[in-house]
């Protein structure tokens, strides 16, 4: 898959805003809450498989024109394959950067409630990651001129870390159980191995009048196969990773913590 180009970014994002706008108008009208499909993804932020699907993949819903994100209720969970310690600490797959982007991504989700904003932010986030330009997460805000206080704020009083742990719940409590991410649920049911093919599912369990042409163009005739391995490329919960992406980044983060704490004092 040919990588965005960061300096077309911005320009990318005032697109992408102004699609989930419009997607999201035309969805207030052709299909009501009852029928929307419940699409979830569970994720990290860090996983390099997970930024790819975001990117290259869930954005699909906000085609112009396929009308899909009007049947969808889009539902992102950012915590992955964390761990919670016996004294309550979150230990990411791929260390603090992870935590981190799990608990910003999960305070933009509750701050922006509406979708076309927290998606367009996480969207931006995750576009980074999937060039390896994470470091420049913050960068987001501006391109997308958003307020970073109320970001900074809910990671600071410790309300993300419970946002977290509500995430971490929803997650450990999947039956069946994650096995990795990205780990796509449409309508109750995980794709497993067909996670990429989430649209003929999304169309499948759509039982409203208002078919999406993009639903028109495609074949049902999918079979959810549990003991498969993914078609696409996953971070496994028992995979181990090395440090080494979290102290390329390090003092990155540990500024940005110590400008959001200055903040907080003011």
């Amino acid at each position: 898959m040919d990588s965005l180009s960061f300096s077309h970014l911005p320009c990318l994002l005032l697109i992408i805003s102004s699609l989930f706008s419009a997607a999201t108008a035309r969805a207030s009208i052709s299909a009501s809450e009852a029928e929307k499909v419940p699409l979830a993804l569970y994720y990290e932020t860090l996983c390099p498989y997970c930024s790819n699907f975001i990117v290259n993949h869930l954005i699909k819903l906000f085609n112009n024109g396929d009308g899909l994100v009007s049947i969808v209720d889009l539902k992102l969970l950012p915590y992955g394959n964390a761990k919670i310690g016996p004294n309550g600490t979150i230990t990411c797959q791929h260390g603090p950067a992870e935590c981190l982007l799990n608990t910003v991504e999960a305070c933009a989700i509750d701050v922006w409630p509406d979708l076309s904003q927290h998606f367009s932010f996480i969207y931006c986030i995750e576009t980074l990651v999937y060039e390896r330009k994470y470091p420049q997460w913050e960068t987001c805000f501006e391109k997308l001129g958003l307020d970073p206080k109320p970001i900074s704020d809910c990671y600071n009083s410790g309300y993300g870390k419970e946002l977290e742990l509500k995430y971490a719940a929803e997650t450990n409590g999947l039956q069946p159980p994650h096995k990795y991410v990205p780990w796509v649920v449409v309508d109750g049911q995980p794709l497993y191995e067909e996670y990429e093919n989430f649209i003929s599912y999304i169309c499948k369990a759509y039982k409203g009048t208002s078919i999406p042409s993009a639903c028109n163009e495609l074949s049902l005739n999918t079979i959810v196969k549990e003991n498969v391995n993914p078609a696409g490329p996953v971070c496994y919960t028992e995979e181990t990773i090395k440090p080494t992406l979290s102290s390329i980044i390090g003092s990155t983060i540990k500024a940005w913590m110590q400008r959001m704490n200055r903040a907080a004092l003011i």
